[in-house]
């Protein structure tokens, strides 16, 4: 079926801290926006419980931090579809977005919003346990290892955090990592040490899930020490990965330059991507912060770099809301 494309000024895909904050600010420059929400709707923070670093919210869930922001972008008058982008063109202006329902979209300026993902580990039997004992959410799958046993693997924040979330449930959890340290922040850090349910295993990786295939399930994790070379064989149920996040980059890996292992790379300080009117923000494009509030800070840059560059373009009016000699001044004399 070919669906008549719907035409838009400002098109955001993605729909985390960035691609609604990016609303917000683009519907108050009556730009008009459209979002397309993703496979996600709300992003990674729909997947965490405890948010305590989001400004002026000393602890916010996750998920309701998120159901907040929608409602904030639809408020302002974004036009919030729940679709999943499948390919963009944007080899010529206006650019086109092919959506998963087959609907057709073109757009002016294109806001890419689309933020990071989980990693995995990469183990045949870790994809074989996928969803049966194997997971990279604590907090969707924490609730199933009542007085269990498991295992979580990675070093930095999330992992930190993840274990210390799972002991909610877990009777025992082991933090195994590659390292001698942890990256996480040293708040995180005391935690976890004074932590009498959570022991962690140094400079080790996981080299096989082990469990039973009917039904499927995990018995333990067998790891080996990264130096020595020796196996040990762990007991548990579950197995958490939590080692990091992939920007999910794949709908412009081949038009837009990629750097730093796939995040999308912008004109320092701006948001501005090497094609004029595709602009990047949040996670997609920042290798270093990866935080709520650096993700939507960019969703207000990106908003104000498409509202200049349409206006340059002579398609919009300068915005009342942008301060003196933003934008382009014709527009603001008339």
């Amino acid at each position: 079926m070919s669906h008549h494309p719907t035409h838009t000024k400002v098109l955001i895909v993605g729909s985390g801290p960035a691609g609604y904050t990016a609303s917000v600010y683009a519907s108050r420059a009556m730009l008009e926006p459209m979002l397309i929400q993703g496979i996600e709707p709300g992003g990674q923070l729909t997947t965490t419980t405890e948010v305590e670093n989001w400004p002026g919210d000393t602890e916010v869930q996750g998920p309701d931090l998120m159901v907040r922001m929608e409602a904030h972008a639809r408020a302002m008058g974004t036009n919030i579809v729940h679709d999943i982008v499948t390919s963009l063109d944007l080899t010529r202006r206006p650019f086109t977005a092919t959506c998963d329902s087959g609907a057709v979209v073109t757009a002016d300026a294109i806001i890419l919003a689309t933020g990071a993902r989980a990693k995995w580990l990469g183990l045949p039997s870790e994809e074989k346990f996928k969803g049966f004992g194997v997971s990279a959410c604590a907090t969707c799958d924490g609730f199933f290892y009542r007085g269990q046993e498991i295992v979580v693997v990675g070093g930095g924040n999330t992992a930190v955090e993840e274990a210390l979330f799972l002991t909610n449930f877990a009777s025992k959890v082991t933090l195994v990592h590659r390292r001698g340290e942890l990256r996480a922040e040293k708040i995180l850090q005391n935690r976890l040490l004074k932590n009498p349910k959570i022991e962690t295993l140094w400079h080790h990786a996981v080299e096989e899930v082990v469990g039973t295939t009917d039904p499927l399930g995990v018995e333990a994790v067998r790891v080996k020490h990264v130096e020595t070379g020796e196996i040990t064989e762990i007991p548990a149920k579950g197995l958490f990965i939590a080692i990091g996040h992939a920007p999910a980059s794949e709908l412009v890996k081949d038009q837009l330059e990629l750097h730093h292992g796939g995040y999308v790379k912008v004109e320092p300080g701006t948001t501005r991507t090497a094609i004029p009117g595709v602009f990047a923000a949040g996670d997609l494009t920042d290798h270093v912060y990866r935080q709520a509030v650096t993700s939507a800070g960019m969703g207000c840059m990106a908003a104000l770099d498409a509202e200049r560059f349409l206006a340059e373009q002579g398609e919009t009016d300068a915005s009342t809301e942008l301060p003196l000699g933003y934008g382009a001044p014709e527009a603001a004399a008339e």
